[in-house]
């Protein structure tokens, strides 16, 4: 599947991006080893989501939905699992298999975890390495790369670990694996990651501490059932709110989209860019913070990203780099090494198609060096045929990019834009993107 995308004089209207796909994630995994039932609103009906919600049908919890949105969780309880017949696909999805490999590591049952092409490909020791220390055993491929085999344990030990990268999945998956340990785990991280698991962890009446930039939590505790209500997805609806900066008339508002202080990397970003971005009617739905947000036209400058800021927009790099490339001046990122290892190398991916399009985008170890061509009228850079390497977030990055281009641009092998963002090419229409999809 390929899109063809061309420029357009304005974009406006107001639209709601999916749910947000790490807490998707999270609702299916908690509510499954709850007691009772657990409904949930709002819920990602994207690929990598249901991947997970699969997994746990094969682990023997029953699971009504999605129907728009809309799922039930009928919990097992914390040991109620049941070993799967076959092997646990996760798909593309990388989250999946790190927090699965943490919540299956205690449960005393065999389990193979396994992933399409790409995920077969990332680094799995990032976990493996912690939940071992744990008393977990698990085997990997050559290089420590799935499939990531679980085989059963009869009790897992607490650790104390201080995260060598800064990484929510390594996290969630440390603590998850705590809930069936014995004694306090606790996980140091280097710098903020996404806090969702704590979150919705005591939305299910686990006690979890947080002292600083350490999160700890006791073995033996239940989980009991609650309602869910999903905020629309940040890393979503940052496509739009780089769309509606670079783009030359625009007005553009996201409704209920998720702020969790650990995910607004973006916002502080583009804010330090000079973006025109308000959040309006904030408020909390379910323990998470969400809000309205309106993006206008702006002129955007280049800047040096702080580096305590890319550990909260880490998945939302992609699209920053489109808007770095549309700002006057230099964008520079520093610290960034784990683009490297996500569904694509991000940032040499990056680096080759916006160079393609002839902008100056020089690729370092751990971040990029690009030369904005500015936002003034008439100031274009070229189209060019894009490959996406079949990463969701290079293909709707690129789409973004198209806006500004003097030509009709092709961006290849986006058939994995599904597995976040499923009515990505509807939005974007509704909102006048000139966007058509080639099967």
């Amino acid at each position: 599947m390929h899109y063809t995308v061309s420029q357009v004089a304005n974009l406006s209207g107001v639209i709601r991006v999916p749910g947000d796909k790490s807490i998707s994630h999270r609702s299916i995994m908690l509510g499954s080893i709850a007691d009772g039932t657990t409904h949930v609103e709002g819920f990602l009906e994207g690929e990598d989501a249901l991947s997970t919600m699969n997994a746990f049908r094969a682990l023997g919890v029953r699971i009504e939905g999605p129907h728009s949105g809309r799922v039930v969780v009928h919990g097992v309880g914390r040991e109620g699992l049941k070993a799967p017949a076959g092997d646990l696909d996760c798909g593309n999805s990388g989250t999946s298999m790190r927090l699965m490999s943490g919540l299956l590591a205690g449960q005393g049952l065999a389990a193979t975890l396994v992933g399409d092409e790409s995920l077969s490909k990332r680094p799995m020791r990032r976990v493996t390495d912690p939940l071992s220390q744990m008393g977990a055993t698990m085997r990997t491929a050559e290089g420590g790369r799935p499939p990531l085999h679980i085989d059963p344990v009869t009790h897992l030990k607490a650790i104390d670990y201080e995260l060598p990268m800064a990484s929510a999945q390594v996290k969630s998956a440390v603590l998850l694996a705590g809930l069936y340990a014995e004694g306090v785990t606790r996980v140091t991280e280097p710098a903020p990651t996404r806090d969702h698991t704590e979150r919705m962890l005591r939305g299910f009446g686990v006690d979890v501490k947080v002292d600083g930039r350490t999160v700890s939590l006791a073995g033996g505790q239940r989980l009991k059932a609650c309602d869910i209500d999903v905020p629309a997805d940040i890393s979503s609806a940052a496509f739009f709110l780089v769309a509606a900066s670079i783009a030359e008339n625009a007005d553009v508002t996201l409704q209920h989209v998720g702020i969790n202080p650990t995910r607004t990397g973006i916002i502080d970003i583009l804010r330090l860019m000079g973006a025109n971005l308000e959040l309006l009617n904030p408020r909390e739905v379910g323990g998470e913070p969400v809000a309205d947000i309106r993006v206008r036209s702006a002129q955007l400058k280049g800047i040096h990203i702080p580096e305590d800021l890319v550990p909260l927009a880490i998945d939302e790099f992609p699209v920053l780099f489109v808007a770095a490339a549309n700002a006057v001046g230099t964008t520079v990122l520093t610290g960034a090494e784990e683009l490297r290892v996500k569904e694509s190398d991000r940032i040499a991916v990056m680096a080759d198609g916006l160079k393609s399009c002839g902008i100056d985008a020089q690729p370092t170890p751990d971040g990029m060096v690009i030369q904005g061509l500015g936002h003034l009228p008439g100031v274009r850079y070229d189209g060019a045929s894009i490959q996406s390497h079949g990463d969701h977030r290079i293909a709707m990055s690129f789409t973004v990019a198209a806006l500004r281009a003097r030509s009709a641009m092709t961006v290849n092998d986006c058939r994995n834009v599904a597995t976040s963002f499923p009515n990505f090419v509807e939005l974007a229409q509704t909102i006048g993107f000139d966007l058509k999809v080639h099967p």
